[in-house]
């Protein structure tokens, strides 16, 4: 079914991996969090909608100014193997995760976000969670790679309609994540305890490794197919 829908495809690769990698706990889940427990639904969800909107926004820069570049010839295979990594390393770290705590020097780019906070001064929700992924640019490396690989895999065609759609994904899946979880914590005004978000981030270990080691079989199954021909 799905060779035969591509843009379904795009779309359901786009909330998948928008679902998965908003689990793990960052700087906007901890901020969600604390201020859904002590403010409520209403203010951590408009957090959320900042941090998702800036999160498309680096997604959509990825999609249309690299990801193309880097699905040609060499530059493909060599971005495919990057990938395969890149996952395994994620899946890995999640998967062995022993506190969900967000040390200052686990943050990428947290220089910047101190930076562009100090200079917008946010003081509405919506902005505290744009600003903070804003001033993270290891975002938009993450999402170039991500956006080659699923170019370089066809889960994604190269084509306007086929990445608007993997486009939409993200924001589906990264926007329903923000807003289940600003729910879930608004409730009672309560935090989840550190044993819930810490399933939660081995959880999406567990599916960015199977990911990764489905991701490195193909490769090995290109080589051998490459090889016998």
């Amino acid at each position: 079914m799905m060779e035969h829908s591509p843009i379904l495809l795009a779309a359901l690769t786009g909330f998948i991996s928008g679902v998965l990698l908003s689990i793990p706990v960052g700087p906007i889940n901890v901020t969600i969090i604390n201020e859904g427990a002590r403010r409520g639904f209403k203010w951590a969800a408009m957090i959320g909608l900042g941090a998702v909107l800036m999160e498309v926004i680096y997604c959509t820069i990825a999609f249309t100014g690299f990801a193309s570049f880097f699905s040609r010839g060499v530059v493909k295979a060599i971005m495919e193997l990057a990938s395969f990594v890149f996952m395994l390393y994620l899946g890995i770290k999640f998967l062995l995760a022993k506190t969900v705590d967000v040390p200052d020097e686990v943050v990428p780019g947290q220089v910047m976000e101190q930076r562009l906070e100090s200079k917008f001064k946010p003081h509405s929700a919506f902005m505290t969670g744009f600003v903070r992924v804003m001033g993270n640019p290891g975002i938009l490396v993450f999402w170039i790679i991500l956006a080659a690989s699923f170019i370089s895999r066809e889960w994604v065609e190269p084509t306007w309609a086929a990445k608007f759609a993997c486009i939409s994904g993200v924001f589906l899946g990264t926007g329903l994540w923000f807003l289940g979880l600003s729910w879930a914590v608004s409730l009672g005004h309560r935090k989840f305890e550190e044993k819930t978000l810490l399933r939660l981030e081995h959880i999406s270990g567990v599916v960015l490794l199977t990911m990764a080691l489905a991701h490195g079989g193909h490769i090995v199954w290109q080589m051998t197919s490459h090889q016998l021909h």
